[in-house]
């Protein structure tokens, strides 16, 4: 399908693409807390959505702790809006959901 990227489609990943495009950036343990994985899971998700470009890693130390920041680059956030308006043309003809 026109517009879906495999590299959002991962539930986790479009959760921290999604989250990510509020903000300037989020702090590790928010992300993690949010998303509700583990250290290394997100950690992978967030590797490989900064190897595609599509996410920026800050490390800096606070309090003295090393600390990680994310923030979704512009090109994640063109990227998250091709996947949701593709992700979106699959369910148009579905009738809305009854409340």
């Amino acid at each position: 399908m026109d517009g879906i990227d495999m590299l959002l489609h991962a539930p986790a990943r479009l959760q921290i693409a999604a989250l990510l495009s509020k903000v300037s950036d989020m702090e590790f343990a928010r992300l993690r807390e949010l998303v509700q994985v583990s250290d290394s899971v997100l950690s992978k998700h967030l590797s490989a959505l900064s190897d595609a470009g599509y996410v920026r890693l800050k490390k800096a130390s606070e309090g003295g702790r090393q600390r990680t920041w994310a923030s979704l680059t512009r090109e994640g956030g063109r990227a998250l809006d091709r996947h949701v308006a593709a992700l979106r043309a699959i369910v148009a003809h579905l009738p809305a959901a009854a409340e």
